[in-house]
């Protein structure tokens, strides 16, 4: 602080802003990571509502399957895919770094492999569509296989960015203790 006419406070040599700037570098990373997570985590939502919901109407006979079919095997694996979207969320209030680790792990195994042993599934149906235009399950009046890939495609890309950006969110946060425990 400085006075009018009087003497100026002693001031250091500036180093002590150093570890204030790598702090305040650290919050504003961690905040627009965790802002891309939750959007992510919005998108998962809605990609599951939409797989929820062709399972229930379904099996409910809720309406006809000429309207929406019966789903496929790849869809019920992927319904556990809600438990990697609540961990996610868990984890970002508080910085929780296990339940974001539990997160991005269960999203590789009930997430991402359920949507590769889709493709799988539906290839030979995608094919007969391809080269005989004949497709016997219908949603909306849409192909089946083709609306479902779309999705899978989606979800994909959706799950990867979630993984990429909970990754990176992991090592601010990991930095940010490692740094914590050094002083």
């Amino acid at each position: 602080m400085t006075s009018r006419g009087g003497l100026r406070a002693a001031r250091a040599n500036g180093n002590e802003s150093k570890p204030k700037e790598r702090g305040g570098l650290y919050f504003q990373m961690s905040a627009s990571l965790k802002s891309e997570v939750r959007k992510l985590n919005f998108v998962h939502f809605v990609i599951w509502l939409l797989v929820a919901a062709q399972v229930t109407i379904s099996h409910f006979n809720l309406v006809s399957h000429d309207t929406i079919s019966m789903p496929y095997q790849w869809e019920y694996p992927y319904l556990i895919s809600l438990l990697p979207l609540l961990s996610s969320s868990l984890s970002l209030p508080k910085n929780n770094i296990s339940y974001l680790v539990i997160s991005m792990i269960s999203s590789g195994l009930f997430s991402v492999a359920p949507l590769i042993y889709g493709g799988m599934e539906m290839f030979p149906v995608a094919q007969l569509l391809y080269r005989q235009g004949k497709a016997y399950r219908f949603i909306f009046g849409f192909s089946a296989v083709t609306v479902m890939y779309l999705l899978m495609v989606i979800a994909v890309q959706v799950h990867a960015w979630q993984i990429y950006y909970s990754k990176k969110l992991l090592d601010s946060w990991f930095n940010a203790t490692q740094e914590k425990k050094k002083k």
